[in-house]
């Protein structure tokens, strides 16, 4: 190899360098971005329920929040730190939570799969809140 080609090897080995670290950066931006929309929906839906807003900001609190909004017993926040069953447990939270803004199951699928546009949806759109219905005393 002479001189030259050795150094348009180092230099397209810099290009795509700063390509990738581009194209990371950027990456970074928008996942930010997208973190930074569902929070900010979070804390609109969030008093929209009555609850505060700031509450969207807290982890494990937030979760205890949300399973007072949808109308769950609080004991669930157990049931969420199980790895297998956070999955089914969240699919149930997202249903009750369409449902408490008088959304459908078909609004409840893009909760789960899209939530950085339908959380923002039920935060700044006309959705409003309905409470759980009260737990009927058996006897």
């Amino acid at each position: 190899m002479t001189a030259l080609t050795s150094l348009l090897i180092a230099q397209n080995d810099g290009a795509a360098a700063a390509a990738a670290t581009g194209a990371a950066s950027l990456f970074m931006l928008l996942c930010f971005a997208l973190i930074l929309l569902v929070i900010v929906g979070m804390w609109k839906m969030f008093s929209k329920a009555g609850k505060p807003g700031w509450a969207s900001i807290i982890p494990i609190y937030n979760c205890v929040v949300l399973l007072e909004i949808v109308g769950k017993p609080i004991w669930w926040i157990l049931l969420l730190m199980i790895p297998p069953v956070t999955f089914v447990i969240a699919i149930i939270l997202n249903l009750a939570l369409a449902e408490r803004f008088g959304k459908g199951d078909g609004f409840a699928v893009g909760l789960i799969f899209l939530p950085f546009i339908f959380i923002p949806m039920l935060g700044f759109g006309s959705a409003t809140y309905q409470p759980a219905p009260a737990p009927v005393a058996a006897g």
